[in-house]
């Protein structure tokens, strides 16, 4: 009931934006905070799968924990990519919906239900086409490329229940329910944690537990929020001629819900394949998520690149970087929570064309982040033995994760400024330059000082490469966030 009631009133401040109604400071702090929150704890939670995966592939020994971390970096690039496709997507839906127009967020929708479907499968496709070679190639040895190549496999084969999971999440964000994303993602936290005892504990079935845990509770979790995105949203209902519940709303928008509510009620029941393709949809799509998507793949190929840096270490820094990244994740989910309120709200600013809130979210955002984060950053300072613990009993493992830990702390203010500023830019449309810039940064800055740093420090010099690469890169994202040019978006929108 809590939760329901402060839904409702998000939803409607929500509404004060795309009735152009003008807004307090302590109203848009109130809308940040409820968005926020939400969204944080499912991405924690989310992270909390990898948690809990590491801590129990930590139990079976080192070379089950070196494998699964071998190949983390490429099944980052596999959901990176599939985040990106469905952003192009969902950004459109957050403009449709600021501007009242319901039914073209709708068909934005269906549209991205089949393209970015299709698109997970070829990436499934292709990763299994790989998995048997892949660990060879990240510098892996033979005493973990068969475990390595099983993992990755399964997660492969649920790849279009991931898409259908972040695809539908990200919809429903965007249109302003946090609440039913961030509920299936502790609900798919609770399910990993017993699908990987059960499979790994009972059935004894070491990292291809893990993997089928999880991947059991990726399915259950996409094909729920893909339920209440398709049959149960407001805005977004694909299969129903009317809307679940009523709301007491402005007046201009309770005009257009009614209008809305009859058109498709003539219609009736819509299929989201029965549909002429909108080929001005699939291409701001591609112009967004493009840029993304071209973003991830050399981002996570920087990771690679890192992760071939860290493996001539040996087995140990290669479980202690994999453990170390689990843990510190913990640590700027909330960056990303925050990130994802600032991308609905300044969507929908903009789609209302409110170049004024626009300018007052990203900046209340981006500083909220920065405190949260910097928060967080002492926290991990001060329990970052504790935090490797809970995933290794192996003390030589624990040692090195706390060192780099401790190192990492210093940077996640400014990480959660560049996290939460390139949330900003993406709910405005304006994904280029801020793709270049982490690019420049990762590639410039951290391979090349990891790379020298790795020689004479191991481990620790790679994550002190880390850490003013960060730095720098949200030092970056602050000037231009403050420069303003992004904000002629706004206008054209």
């Amino acid at each position: 009931m809590e939760a329901a009631k402060k839904q409702r009133k998000s939803d409607q401040l929500l509404l004060l934006i795309r009735g152009g109604k003008p807004m307090t400071g302590s109203q848009k702090l109130q809308l940040i905070v409820q968005l926020s929150i939400p969204s944080i704890l499912a991405q924690i939670t989310s992270v909390m799968m990898f948690f809990i995966d590491q801590a129990m592939v930590g139990r079976i020994g080192v070379e089950a924990a070196a494998a699964c971390g071998l190949v983390e970096s490429s099944t980052w690039l596999c959901g990176s990519l599939t985040s990106a496709i469905s952003m192009g997507f969902s950004v459109q839906v957050a403009h449709f919906i600021g501007a009242n127009d319901f039914q073209k967020a709708r068909d934005v929708f269906r549209h991205a239900l089949l393209f970015a479907l299709l698109f997970s499968a070829v990436i499934g496709v292709v990763g299994l086409f790989i998995s048997g070679r892949l660990p060879y190639w990240l510098g892996g040895g033979a005493d973990i490329a068969r475990d390595a190549t099983i993992y990755f496999s399964v997660f492969m084969l649920v790849m279009p229940f991931f898409q259908l999971s972040g695809l539908s999440g990200s919809m429903l964000k965007c249109s302003g329910n946090m609440r039913i994303p961030s509920i299936m993602s502790i609900l798919m936290c609770v399910m990993d944690v017993v699908f990987n005892f059960i499979f790994i504990f009972v059935f004894h079935l070491g990292v291809l537990g893990v993997a089928i845990g999880t991947g059991l509770a990726v399915v259950i979790g996409a094909l729920v929020q893909a339920y209440y995105a398709m049959f149960r949203s407001e805005m977004l209902a694909l299969f129903r001629g009317r809307f679940s519940g009523e709301r007491k709303e402005v007046s201009g928008e309770r005009m257009a819900l009614e209008m809305d509510k009859q058109a498709r009620r003539a219609r009736g029941t819509l299929s989201p394949l029965n549909f002429r393709v909108n080929w001005d949809y699939v291409r701001n799509a591609l112009k967004i998520s493009a840029p993304m998507a071209a973003q991830s793949i050399l981002m996570s190929g920087a990771q690679i690149v890192s992760t071939m840096i860290v493996a001539p270490l040996g087995n140990i820094s290669i479980a202690a970087n994999t453990f170390a990244i689990t843990a510190e994740s913990l640590c700027y989910m909330p960056g990303y929570g925050i990130g994802e309120a600032a991308t609905t709200l300044i969507g929908q600013s903009m789609g209302a064309a409110r170049r004024d809130l626009c300018r007052s979210f990203a900046r209340m955002t981006v500083f909220l982040g920065m405190a949260v984060m910097a928060v967080m950053g002492v926290v991990m300072y001060l329990a970052a033995t504790e935090l490797m613990a809970l995933m290794t009993p192996v003390s030589e493992i624990i040692e090195l994760g706390a060192a780099v830990l401790r190192i990492e702390a210093f940077a996640e203010p400014m990480f959660a400024a560049s996290i939460v500023c390139y949330s900003v830019f993406v709910g405005a449309g304006d994904t280029m330059r801020p793709a270049l810039m982490n690019l420049c940064s990762m590639w410039l800055v951290r391979l090349s000082l990891a790379a020298l740093l790795a020689q004479d420090y191991g481990l620790r010099g790679v994550w002190t490469a880390m850490a003013i690469e960060l730095t720098f890169r949200g030092l970056m994202f602050l000037w231009r966030l403050f420069r303003g040019k992004w904000e002629a978006r706004i206008v054209a929108g």
